[in-house]
C-alpha cells in the first residue's frame, strides 16, 4: 500500500514498483503529535515529506493573531520538494500536524544519491517544479484579484480602515517572500579563477522582477554564463523566470553546447507554458584553457567586448528568437576569443531603455562610452560603475524595466 501511495506522487510516478520499493527502504519515518510543528516559516529547508497518515496544516504567521491557513495536506500529498533542488533555501510557510500524523522524510543528500541511481528522478523533479510554478502563478493571480476587490469595497464605503491596514501589511509580506525566493535563486558567490574574474548586478524595477543571471562551474574546466529577461515585470514574470532558470540549469548539466541547451529548454517551456510569456536569453560556455566563449543568443541583447586599449565593440549578431513563443526557434550561435585584458559585457535591455527626467534613454552609445573608461578595472567594478552611472543618469525618474549586468574579464598577466 505504501509503494502504491508513492506511485501516485508525480515525482516518483515514472519509476517501476521494484525501484519504488528500494526508495521506500531508504526513507525515514517521522511520527507527529496533534498540533506539533514540522517546521516554521524561515527555517532552512533540508527535507522533502510525504503524508502517510493524518493531515498537515500549511500556515502563514503561525501562532500570531493574523495566522492564515493556506492549505491542508491529506494522505498521499507531499511538500518541501524545492528544498531538494535549492541548497540554502528557507521555508516560506509553517507546517503543523492536524491530529496525530505519520510522514515519510527524504533529505537532500538522500535525494542526490537517488538521482545518481535513478536519473529519471531529476527529469520528474523539473516537471513537478514547473507544474508547481504554474499553480502558484494562477493562485497568486486569483488571490491578488480578490484582495483588490475587497480593498475597493472598503475604500468606497469608508469602512474598516484597520482591515485595510492589515491587508496592506499582508500584501507587503507576501511580496517580500516572493522577493526573497527570487534572490535565493540567484548565485550567492561567483566563481573565482586565476585567469578570469566575474561580476554581476541586478536592479529590479519592482520588488520582484523578471531578469535572471547565473555564472557556474561546468565539467572539464569550463564555466556557464547565463543572462535573461522575461517579458513584463512583477510576480508572474518572477515565477516564469524561476522556471526558465531551473530548466536551463538542469539542461546545462548534460554537457551539451549552448545552442542545444537552449533548444531543449524551449521545447520544455512551450510544452508546459500556456500563456504568452517569453524570455530572451544569452547562454554561453567559457573554455578557460582556450579563452573562448561560445554562446547562443535567443532574442537577447548582443554582448559588448571591451578591449585592453579601451575600445568597445558590439559583437556581430544575427536575428534570434526568444524562448517560449514557438516550438521551433532560430538562435544566433557564435564564439569569441577573450584576449588577456579584455572584458565581455552582457546586459538586459533595461540598461539601454532606462530614461532620465526628460525622457531620453540611456542608450547604447552612452553604455559604450562609459564602458570604454573601465579597461583596467575588474569585472565587478565594471558592473558596479555602469549601474551607478545609470542611477545617476536617471536622477530619481521612474525605472521602467529591470536591469541586469554581467561581466567576464580575462585577467592580464604580468
Amino acid at each position: 500500500m505504501t509503494t502504491n501511495l508513492l506511485s501516485k506522487i508525480p515525482l516518483f510516478a515514472d519509476l517501476p514498483k521494484k525501484e519504488l520499493d528500494h526508495i521506500l527502504a531508504v526513507l525515514d519515518v517521522k511520527e507527529m503529535k496533534d498540533h506539533e510543528l514540522l517546521f516554521r516559516e524561515g527555517d532552512p529547508g533540508e527535507h522533502f515529506y510525504v503524508v502517510m497518515r493524518g493531515e498537515l496544516e500549511v500556515l502563514m504567521a503561525e501562532g500570531k493573531a493574523e495566522e492564515l491557513l493556506l492549505n491542508v495536506l491529506q494522505v498521499g500529498e507531499y511538500l518541501g520538494e524545492m528544498s531538494l533542488m535549492l541548497p540554502g533555501g528557507h521555508r516560506t510557510a509553517s507546517v503543523r500536524a492536524r491530529g496525530d500524523s505519520t510522514l515519510l522524510s527524504m533529505s537532500r543528500i538522500q535525494f542526490l544519491d537517488l538521482t545518481k541511481k535513478y536519473p529519471q528522478l531529476s527529469r520528474s523533479m523539473v516537471k513537478v517544479l514547473s507544474q508547481r510554478l504554474d499553480a502558484a502563478n494562477t493562485q497568486t493571480f486569483h488571490e491578488l484579484t480578490e484582495k483588490n476587490r475587497q480593498l475597493q469595497i472598503a475604500y468606497d464605503e469608508l469602512k474598516a480602515a484597520q482591515a485595510q491596514l492589515i491587508e496592506k501589511e499582508r500584501l507587503e509580506r507576501e511580496l517580500q517572500v516572493a522577493a526573497d525566493i527570487q534572490l535565493s535563486i540567484l548565485p550567492d558567490e561567483l566563481p573565482v579563477l586565476d585567469d578570469f574574474d566575474f561580476g554581476a548586478r541586478i536592479l529590479p524595477a519592482r520588488q520582484v522582477g523578471g531578469d535572471l543571471y547565473d555564472i557556474f562551474l561546468l565539467k572539464d574546466g569550463k564555466v556557464g554564463v547565463l543572462i535573461g529577461d522575461v517579458a513584463d515585470k512583477g510576480i508572474p514574470s518572477a515565477i516564469f523566470m524561476a522556471r526558465a532558470h531551473a530548466l536551463i540549469m538542469a539542461e546545462a548539466d548534460t554537457g551539451s553546447n549552448a545552442g542545444d541547451t537552449l533548444q531543449r529548454v524551449n521545447r520544455h517551456i512551450t510544452r508546459l507554458q500556456k500563456s504568452t510569456q517569453f524570455v530572451t536569453v544569452l547562454y554561453g560556455i567559457l573554455d578557460v584553457e582556450t579563452r573562448t566563449f561560445s554562446y547562443a543568443r535567443a532574442g537577447h541583447e548582443p554582448p559588448l567586448i571591451l578591449h585592453a586599449d579601451g575600445t568597445v565593440e558590439r559583437l556581430p549578431h544575427s536575428p534570434g528568437m526568444a524562448l517560449g513563443l514557438w516550438d521551433t526557434i532560430t538562435l544566433d550561435e557564435r564564439s569569441v576569443e577573450l584576449p588577456q585584458g579584455s572584458t565581455l559585457f552582457l546586459f538586459t535591455d533595461g540598461l539601454t531603455d532606462c530614461r532620465d527626467a526628460q525622457g531620453e534613454a540611456f542608450g547604447l552609445d552612452r553604455i559604450k562610452t562609459t564602458l570604454g573608461r573601465l579597461a583596467d578595472k575588474n569585472a565587478q567594478h565594471v558592473c558596479d560603475h555602469l549601474l551607478g552611472a545609470l542611477i545617476n543618469y536617471q536622477d530619481g525618474s521612474k525605472q521602467d524595466d529591470d536591469v541586469t549586468l554581467v561581466a567576464i574579464r580575462a585577467v592580464a598577466k604580468g
